[in-house]
């Protein structure tokens, strides 16, 4: 029988007799089952988070840092058996797996040394006025399959330092290490604090809907962050919202195809291209286009696809059979419309495990749906470009603006183009770099507010404004 996973809701692991089955996309098999919660659970951790904040709210900062280098501690003492279990629900290869394990530790350590000082902006003889962030209360927040552990601290970190509990929400296919998690820090933080249950997609709504939530995070597509946004707004809920990209890569005629076709590969194919911030549209100058194209495509012959558990694995498979199926779907449309590939374009003949082969396209335009949807799987459309100006027009032709990379010689050229993309973050020469201090969120229909940093902490404070009269005191 599959190990059963518990839920955390006030100190306490609890489960409901009722179980989903979560799946290794590797084999299909079984290999854990977690509580399938509905309105009553959610309804108990919302008032166990709504009672902690009471607290919490008056806690120390201090003291709210030190519960947050207890879960940083927590993930690095039992980073082998975490990064393990995560290939077994997520798909992703032991290496990249530890780097999420070690980058959540990290990323918890490093976001609790962050404040929102006050700010005075009138001190003199007639009054004092100053601004100070005060906490937003329970936050509800909701985590995509694709970092399940990443995504959960760069939602429970922040809440907790500002002051807010929080109730979360793993995605059903992905539960399994963040309930472990669950398990480890029940001790480590005051009882309602940090809330995690699990249910089937009805539970979203529901934390969206509820009462006594007063703020939502999520992170998942855009289509689903303008359901949580219109369900959020019945009362008026603060709303972060992390969603979808269609991220340029843009590789200027001055670039050594040697030195970045390797980087712009991963760029692509890190996590089998389930990133949101991958580069899934890749623009190559012409005057370079065949030397690159012919480096990445060697180069990608020499990556092994297969069960990340496994050694020498560089891309897993597939998290689930829904993004599965939608992106042999893709795949089979541009086949159909004749669009050329480099490598791949097939199905996996085993038939077991939910594996797509790396594939990379020839110049499809850009009207194909493998260039104009946001793919989210081991799929590269390469471009060719003539100029500047027409590269950047059509990368900032999309609905999407979340990130985008310039690969060139010349830094400061690299600048010049990144300025002028409509995105929340460029990087020149590089690929997927998050800071704890700098926020991160989308442009356009990519997202709502940020994460990290002093903006990301922010997103879970209103700012209230304090004056005393000094002049006019009644004696």
């Amino acid at each position: 029988m599959a190990k059963q996973y518990r839920n955390l809701i006030n100190g306490e692991m609890i489960e409901t007799g009722e179980w989903l089955d979560v799946v290794n996309p590797a084999n299909e098999e079984v290999i854990g089952q977690v509580p399938a919660c509905g309105k009553d659970e959610l309804d108990k951790a919302v008032a166990a988070a709504r009672a902690a904040f009471k607290t919490w709210r008056k806690t120390p900062i201090d003291d709210r840092r030190a519960a947050i280098m207890a879960i940083s501690a927590a993930i690095k003492e039992n980073a082998d058996e975490l990064f393990r279990l995560l290939t077994s629900e997520q798909g992703k290869p032991h290496a990249q797996a530890q780097q999420e394990i070690y980058g959540a530790a990290g990323m918890a350590a490093a976001q609790s040394t962050l404040s929102l000082d006050e700010e005075v902006v009138q001190d003199d003889d007639t009054r004092l006025h100053r601004v100070r962030r005060v906490p937003v209360g329970v936050v509800g927040g909701i985590v995509p399959w694709n970092f399940p552990v990443m995504m959960a601290i760069q939602k429970i970190v922040p809440a907790m330092l500002s002051g807010c509990t929080i109730v979360l929400k793993p995605s059903p296919f992905t539960p399994l290490t963040t309930l472990r998690l669950a398990e480890l820090i029940a001790d480590k933080v005051p009882a309602g604090v940090v809330n995690i249950i699990t249910g089937e997609d009805d539970l979203g709504p529901m934390i969206t809907q509820h009462p006594d939530i007063d703020k939502i995070t999520f992170t998942g597509s855009t289509a689903t962050g303008k359901k949580i946004m219109e369900g959020a707004s019945a009362d008026l809920k603060r709303i972060t919202l992390e969603l979808g990209g269609n991220d340029a890569s843009i590789v200027l005629p001055d670039a050594d195809p040697k030195k970045v076709a390797e980087q712009l590969f991963w760029a692509s194919f890190a996590n089998a291209g389930q990133v949101c911030i991958a580069a899934k549209r890749v623009y190559i100058h012409e005057d370079i286009y065949d030397e690159l194209s012919a480096a990445i495509v060697e180069y990608a012959k020499n990556v092994k696809v297969g069960d990340g558990a496994q050694q020498g694995t560089g891309v897993g498979p597939i998290q689930n059979r829904k993004q599965y199926e939608r992106v042999l779907e893709l795949i089979e449309d541009a086949r159909e419309k004749g669009y050329k590939f480099l490598l791949g374009g097939e199905k996996d003949p085993s038939g077991t495990g939910y594996y797509v082969p790396i594939t990379i396209l020839d110049n499809p335009p850009e009207d194909a749906r493998i260039v104009a949807e946001e793919q989210f799987g081991p799929v590269m459309p390469l471009m060719k470009f003539k100029d500047e100006d027409e590269v950047i027009a059509r990368a900032n032709n999309s609905e999407y603006g979340l990130a985008g990379a310039v690969w060139t010689a010349n830094p400061d050229k690299g600048v010049e183009i990144a300025e002028q993309l409509e995105t929340g973050t460029v990087w020149v020469n590089e690929f997927m770099h998050l800071s704890p201090f700098a926020p991160f969120g989308g442009h356009k229909q990519s997202g709502f507010g940020a994460e990290y940093g002093k903006e990301g902490l922010k997103e879970f404070t209103y700012p209230q404004a304090i004056t005393v009269k000094r002049d006019n005191v009644p004696a």
